[in-house]
């Protein structure tokens, strides 16, 4: 349990787009989006520089929702354990309203885990109020369907089909879920989760750009065309942005801005789709550890606290929003809850804290193709457990080992400190070279000691 303590306790609204990089926005560079209202956040608040998250969507989401680190609680693709307290929880017994809209896909429907039918899950994960996709149903089968264009949603435990759904867009009708939520809980604490289903394929029209087309389960399938497929990539990114901008004017309505922290992310990088950034062709890396795999954007605003226009190079993990978070409601953790997180709340107001000095992946997603590895990071240097090294701003593919150029000093010099952090981790994940990994297979180490603050 964490210890509550009484004083003026600020609203949170935590934004996290699906499959995006850092360089499909304004603020960081980018050069094929409109994304004015996200650049806004980052210039009336913050925007930090060195934003990780894991490769692909499951292992991010259960990181940065339990704020531990993926070899302690990571097993199946698909699937939160219901026994880890997550940061709803956390804020629900702080007494906060609690919410989450966009993408569940948590029940663990993949593998037919044990409860995995349970409409009730995202509540007894601590949110009060709910308007998900894949809950209980998948993209097909029974039930299913995409998420976009007349989709399937669960909310409050109420099933609305596609035919309920009919003609409606998935994020408008999220989005208003949570503005609606805002308004209703405006004299309350609030807690809001909002995993958009945006921008994830299939890459389809949005209610900007679908004109007359009819707006049923069949528009949303990824034209074959590279042309058409990138434009309508373009055109999501533009609309989260819309919706974002949607969600500050709520919190501005209802004269909250300044009790208000608005935190906008990613869950892993872009997918299949190149954009420009800073004058160079950058291509999506979603499932792939390099950098655009796992760098996101972080913006943050609290209006009064944020410094205008700030710009911080600290490194920000995502096992790190549960502990900010729970700083910010001022709520003291005691040594049963996470460990794996740092605190960035300091940064977020401009003010100096106690920065990271890496952060660190265990990465076996336990989906598709992908191989298991382990490997940590400073700003510039990567370091994998197979001793490979990289200076990652002067290369982003990761083509020049430098392993062996022990004449860079400096290079030579941040791999012997991200050694240290690799030889207090737990046993690298298997790679198997893609044979399928049985449950039995699966090792975690959820009592490991804390590599973060190990005097902690």
């Amino acid at each position: 349990m964490f210890q509550i303590y009484a004083q003026r306790k600020p609203n949170v609204i935590l934004i996290m787009a699906d499959d995006v990089s850092w360089n499909c926005f304004g603020t960081y560079g980018a050069q094929d989006y409109n994304t004015p209202n996200i650049d806004a956040l980052a210039l009336k608040g913050i925007k930090f520089n060195h934003c990780y998250s894991t490769p692909i969507c499951t292992p991010s989401r259960v990181k940065i929702m339990t704020g531990q680190y993926n070899f302690r609680n990571y097993t199946h693709f698909g699937y939160l354990n219901p026994k880890d307290k997550t940061f709803g929880n956390l804020m629900q017994e702080a007494g906060y309203k609690t919410a989450i809209a966009g993408k569940w896909q948590l029940n663990g429907l993949y593998h037919k885990a044990e409860g995995h039918l349970d409409k009730d899950r995202p509540q007894k994960a601590g949110f009060d109020q709910s308007c998900l996709w894949q809950v209980t149903t998948r993209k097909t089968g029974v039930n299913g369907g995409e998420r976009f264009w007349s989709p399937p949603l669960l909310q409050n435990g109420k099933f609305l089909t596609i035919e309920d759904n009919k003609d409606k867009y998935g994020p408008d009708i999220m989005s208003d879920f949570v503005c609606d939520f805002i308004e209703k809980n405006k004299n309350e604490p609030f807690f809001v989760y909002y995993p958009t289903v945006l921008v994830h394929s299939p890459f389809v029209p949005t209610p900007d750009t679908i004109g007359n087309q009819p707006k049923d389960q069949a528009a949303n399938k990824t034209p074959k065309d590279k042309i058409l497929k990138k434009a309508n990539y373009v055109a999501m990114v533009n609309y989260l942005d819309k919706l974002v901008g949607k969600i500050v004017k709520k919190v501005e309505a209802i004269g909250q801005l300044d009790n208000t922290i608005i935190m906008f992310t990613s869950d892993n990088g872009t997918a299949s789709i190149t954009s420009k950034w800073k004058g160079q062709n950058v291509s999506g890396a979603k499932g792939r550890t390099v950098d655009m795999g796992t760098h996101v954007p972080l913006v943050a605003y609290w209006k009064g606290h944020t410094p205008n226009g700030g710009v911080s190079d600290d490194l920000v993990d995502f096992t790190d929003f549960y502990t900010t978070i729970a700083d910010a409601a001022n709520i003291k953790p005691k040594a049963n809850d996470p460990i794996d997180g740092r605190s960035f709340l300091a940064q977020l107001k401009g003010e100096t804290s106690m920065p990271r000095d890496w952060v660190f992946w265990q990465y076996q997603p336990y989906w598709g193709k992908f191989k298991g590895t382990q490997f940590v990071r400073n700003q510039s240097y990567k370091l994998y457990e197979d001793g490979s090294l990289y200076d990652v701003p002067n290369d982003l593919h990761e083509k020049n080992n430098l392993i062996l150029d022990t004449g860079n000093l400096v290079a030579q010099k941040a791999k012997k400190n991200l050694q240290k952090v690799l030889d207090k981790a737990p046993p690298a994940p298997i790679i198997n070279g893609g044979r399928k990994i049985q449950d039995q297979d699966r090792v975690t180490y959820p009592d490991w000691t804390n590599i973060v603050n190990p005097d902690d």
